[in-house]
């Protein structure tokens, strides 16, 4: 493996392991550091170089490498240099290949553990929320919750919508926003998500419901845009109007 697929494969191996380790727990975003006083650099090469140092030792620390600085620096120097190495390019192939599959079969771990986890906690939370009042649950578990009932139509498989939505972990994490975008979506319903394309249809226009979507009918074992594996999703959705080549219903005023 030669280095510059060792940073591809670090930058795309540890993006899914940060995507994990956001989601196992919602953590407070630290205050940004000042950066401190910039070192005498002597010209243009020596701020490139620190750059490249400062990016390089960032990646290996949030993809939790631990690495000996000395003997990393001395590696450097050395390849720089043009020195003899020591070690042969069949060692260092045989090192990353095995630092490879260890990382590969950690993330894999990380990933099960969360997904049962995830599991468990959803399956409870829909357990309870069926109880509560004005929650209605459908034959594929779908559960929904009317805001606002509109009095429009309802759109069909083979329309496209308009709306606005917000999107939420079971702990209350934001994780999409088209309010924040200040701009609603317009997307079709055949492209959506099993829990969106049943409750959609069933929406007439000017409708603002709340979905609490199994991760069967959201996006499964899979690690979505931040959304961890088996996640039980709960969106507020406000159908604003329905697009297709035939006609365009919106909501009345």
């Amino acid at each position: 493996m030669t280095s510059d697929k060792v940073m591809r494969w670090l930058v795309t191996f540890g993006t899914g392991m940060a995507l994990l380790v956001g989601c196992a727990a919602a953590q407070e975003t630290p205050p940004k550091k000042k950066a401190q006083k910039d070192p005498a650099f002597q010209n243009w090469n020596d701020k490139l170089s620190y750059a490249i140092g400062a990016d390089l030792a960032r990646d290996l620390r949030s993809q939790r490498v631990g690495v000996n600085v000395d003997v990393l620096v001395e590696a450097v120097r050395d390849t720089l240099a043009g020195k003899n190495p020591v070690m042969t390019q069949e060692e260092v192939t045989e090192t990353l290949k095995r630092f490879e599959k260890e990382q590969e079969q950690n993330y894999q771990h990380a990933k099960a553990m969360l997904s049962v986890k995830n599991k468990e906690a959803g399956g409870a939370f829909l357990a309870e929320n069926v109880k509560k009042e004005g929650v209605v649950t459908l034959a594929s578990g779908l559960q929904y919750k009317i805001l606002k009932q509109g009095d429009g139509r309802k759109p069909t498989v083979d329309d496209v919508v308009v709306c606005n939505y917000r999107g939420t972990l079971l702990d209350g994490t934001e994780f999409d926003s088209t309010y924040k975008r200040n701009k609603p979506a317009t997307v079709p319903i055949r492209g959506l998500i099993k829990g969106w394309f049943e409750a959609l249809q069933l929406m007439p226009v000017g409708s603002r419901w709340q979905l609490f979507i199994s991760p069967q009918l959201a996006y499964g074992e899979r690690v979505v845009n931040g959304i961890a594996p088996n996640a039980t999703l709960v969106f507020e959705v406000e159908l604003i109007s329905i697009q297709n080549k035939l006609h365009t219903a919106s909501a009345s005023k």
